[in-house]
């Protein structure tokens, strides 16, 4: 079994194909319920069953490509809520080269939000923390130009609800990346890198019900963040993401069909 390697298999789901399989590289401790949540919510969108998706601990910090794909039909990157790109962390060069390496080699890649960010700093672009720009909750989305010829992203309506949860934000892409949709806030919503790596700074494995869960979670950390009245607003305005929780499945039929 490759490092970090946490094969947990409870609580399938109804998967088309049971022969595929997934990595899902997480930046979670081991006390974080969202951890096991996480897990269940890219099983749920992606219509598969939950033993098809391996754990992958980033925090590890001894993450190999040849280990990470081995058996793997595609990789999946989670978020972060206790992290930083920033963060003095030994693990995060590790979680920056293996991003890279992924992306080198053109593997099939979906990352959201601390994935996406990871992306961008692992080919040298600027992310930074910027509370004025932070977006927790549902927002809406736009399609660049680029996501009306993008086989993933094509389908989408140009303007479209996305489920949220971040405060740092990318001010640039990688050269290299073709820019996929913006928001109101974030210029910056999701990329392709070649022509099998995606990622996303929303988080299309989430929905309403399931981010809310997980914004009451963290909601003290979030209540010296915003302030307590801010953070109840924000809890109570959560709403349905129809089309960008759908992204993970027309992900997922791509795999099927590989």
């Amino acid at each position: 079994m490759p490092p970090g390697l946490n094969a947990q298999s409870q609580l399938p789901t109804n998967g088309e194909d049971p022969t595929k399989r997934y990595r899902l590289i997480q930046a979670r401790t081991p006390e974080e319920v969202v951890g096991r949540e996480e897990h269940v919510s890219f099983a749920k969108e992606l219509g598969v069953q939950l033993h098809q998706i391996d754990r992958v601990d980033a925090l590890a910090a001894n993450l190999e490509l040849a280990s990470l794909t081995d058996g793997a039909d595609a990789i999946l990157v989670g978020g972060s809520g206790k992290f930083s790109v920033y963060d003095d962390a030994p693990w995060l060069k590790n979680f920056f080269d293996i991003l890279g390496a992924i992306a080198d080699a053109d593997f099939p890649t979906f990352a959201s939000c601390f994935g996406f960010q990871g992306l961008c700093m692992a080919f040298g672009s600027e992310v930074k923390k910027d509370m004025d720009a932070a977006e927790v909750g549902t927002f809406a989305m736009h399609k660049m130009p680029a996501a009306k010829d993008d086989p993933l992203f094509d389908h989408l309506p140009d303007t479209f609800f996305a489920q949220e949860g971040h405060k740092d934000r990318a001010l640039t892409l990688p050269s290299q990346a073709v820019h996929l949709v913006r928001s109101d806030r974030c210029p910056f919503q999701a990329m392709r890198l070649g022509k099998n790596v995606y990622a996303t700074q929303f988080h299309p494995e989430l929905n309403a019900t399931s981010n809310h869960r997980r914004f009451s979670q963290y909601f003290e950390e979030y209540k010296c963040v915003f302030g307590e009245s801010e953070a109840q607003r924000i809890l109570d305005s959560f709403h349905e993401s129809p089309h960008a929780s759908g992204l993970l499945g027309h992900f997922g039929k791509r795999i099927e069909a590989s």
